[in-house]
Formats: structure tokens, sequence, C-alpha cells
């Protein structure tokens, strides 16, 4: 069984203290998973999350991902990579930070690709001290379709990925992701739209073992209207849904998006109308998940030759360092990581 890549994040922010949180309270769920980063980060962050009257979490240095599976549980397996500039100060946005996250992520990305790896897990980073780093991407989604793409010999533009955020209640899966609100806008086009919508279709399949029931929002108040208050129903949407269908995909839609999200969502007292939503933009399809629960979501990249998935949440530079982290959504993205490698 392959091991599972966990990366640690910015080391100015939470994300090394989840994952050494995580692997402290979930052993049995983490075993056969190892830590991607500076193995002085991830030790202060060891120190970071101790509880009173217990021993640190010990930190064993891998000189080989064979050694993953032998270790005893509690214990923080971590990947060692030369070059990284060491622990950050808590709280603060820095280049040399961005750098070391992005080459965890990077060092994660290929070995999946290269088949090392069953999967990663990424843990919070921050997207100006990428900015500040030089990386030319907005975060780890389009970080990792652009390494898909180099890996795969194509241009990035063949590598169409998307993000869904998932809880046990609602699922939602986005058009365009980190763009300026009047970028997205114009980002809502009949490509992008049926490409979402055959994305998800095919990728959220494959995990549900049926074609999942996908509803579309609108990006107008109301869907439109009838056109009252935007075309983009009728003249976009509209026309990629009923060509999705033609090809096989269970959509329906686009509904008003004040509503969508209820008609989706499932509880303990009743089934949701739709396996997930499609939503036009970031924040309309982000909001509702994030408000059912930020510890409780998991975001999942689709499209990708590789399984990744993510916590719900960012860095939390305001609470980094002081071990009060939660690190549910961390765990909920192993778990799920797990489900989706397939043990392979």
């Amino acid at each position: 069984m392959l091991p599972i890549a966990i990366t640690q994040g910015d080391p100015a922010g939470i994300g090394p203290e989840i994952v050494a949180k995580a692997f402290r309270d979930a052993p049995d769920l983490l075993r056969g998973c190892f830590a991607v980063g500076d193995l002085a980060t991830l030790r202060r962050a060891a120190r970071c999350v101790v509880e009173p009257g217990e021993p640190i979490l010990p930190v064993a240095q891998l000189t080989s991902l064979d050694e993953v599976q032998r270790l005893p549980l509690r214990c923080l397996p971590v990947w060692p990579l030369a070059g990284l500039n060491g622990p950050a100060p808590y709280g603060v946005v820095s280049g040399k930070a961005g750098q070391d996250a992005a080459a965890c992520v990077v060092w994660a990305a290929r070995s999946a690709l290269r088949g090392e790896v069953a999967a990663l897990v990424t843990a919070p980073l921050h997207k100006e001290a990428l900015s500040m780093a030089g990386v030319p991407f907005p975060g780890h989604t389009e970080l990792l379709q652009a390494e898909a793409a180099r890996h795969g010999g194509v241009d990035v533009r063949r590598m169409p990925v998307r993000m869904m955020l998932a809880n046990d209640e609602l699922r939602t899966v986005l058009v365009s992701i980190h763009v300026a609100l009047r970028e997205a806008i114009d980002a809502v086009t009949h490509e992008n739209v049926l490409q979402t919508l055959l994305t998800t279709h095919e990728a959220l399949g494959r995990m549900l073992g049926r074609a999942p029931r996908i509803a579309v929002a609108g990006l107008n108040p109301h869907a439109g209207e009838g056109g009252l208050f935007g075309r983009e129903e009728i003249d976009v949407i509209a026309p990629a849904i009923a060509q999705a269908r033609a090809q096989g995909v269970d959509a329906h839609g686009p509904f008003a998006p004040d509503t969508v999200f209820m008609r989706a969502r499932s509880s303990a007292l009743r089934q949701g109308e739709f396996d997930v939503v499609v939503a036009m933009y970031h924040d309309q399809g982000l909001i509702p998940v994030k408000y059912l629960g930020v510890d409780q979501g998991v975001n999942v990249t689709l499209g990708l030759p590789l399984v990744r998935t993510s916590p719900d949440h960012g860095t939390a530079f305001d609470i980094a360092g002081r071990g009060m982290a939660d690190a549910s959504s961390l765990i909920r993205a192993v778990r799920m990581a797990k489900a989706l490698s397939g043990g392979r």
C-alpha cells in the first residue's frame, strides 16, 4: 500500500501544528501517512501542541518511503526537503514561508504523478506569501494543474481542473476559482460551464459509484428571472446544461442561487435533492459550505491524474503557534484521500 503525503503548509501559519495534532489524535487513520516539509518546523509544531502531562509527539526523519508503514503509532514521520528556509516567525507573511510551502506541494505532486505516493493532502498555504515568493499561481489548485500538465506533456489548458468543497451535508463545484469577481463573470462561458459539468460527472461518479445528480446555480439573482436580471442563464448556462445532458450527464437548472443550496443539502431529517451543486464563482459556492462549519469541509481537486484533498480553512495567522488550531478538517481530508485512493 503506497503512503499518503501531507504537506506542511505555510510554516508561519497553523499548517504544521494541525499536521502534528492529526498524527497525535488520529493515529490509526494516519498510519501510512507522512509529512513533507522542514524537520525543524515540524518539531516546533510537535512542541507547540503538547498537552499538560503528555510527552511531546516523537518526530521521525525518513530516509526511505518504505519506512512509513513500519513506524509506531503516535509518531510524526517527516520527509525532509533540502533547501527549505526553515521555521518562520508565526503570523508573518513572507516570501520565504511561501517558498517553503510551494516546494512541499511540488515535491508531493511530482511523487504522486510518478506513482510513489497514493495521494496528497495539503495543509493551508497563504496566497500573498506565494506571490511574494514569485510563485506564478494563486493557490494549490492552479499549481497542481500546472504540475500535472507538465508531467503529462500537455498544455495546461488541456488539463481542466475544478475545485469541489464537500462536507457531510453539501458538495459544491466551482466554474471559476481564484480570480477577481469581474473576471469570474466573464468566465461564465458555454465551454467553462460544460467542462465543469463533464468533470463533475466523471470525478464524482467515480467517488459515488453512480452518476451524480447535479444542480446548476444561475449567475444572476433569481437565475435571471427570465432575462429581466441578465441573460447569462438563457444564452450560456442553459445551453451548456442541455449539451451535458445530451452526453449523459444528469444535470438540472439553472436554479436561483439563493435557494439551490438548501435544496441540495442533506441532513439527518431529509436527503438532499442533488448530490452536488455547480456554482458559477468562488464565493457563491463556498459560502454555503463554509457556513455549515469550516472544520467539517474538505477541498477536493477534480480532474487531476492524482488524488488531492485539503482542509477547508486558511493559515489562521492570528492563532498560529498557540496550539489552539482545530485539526478536524485535516483529519477529514486524510480520511477522504484514503477513500479516493482506494488503498492503492
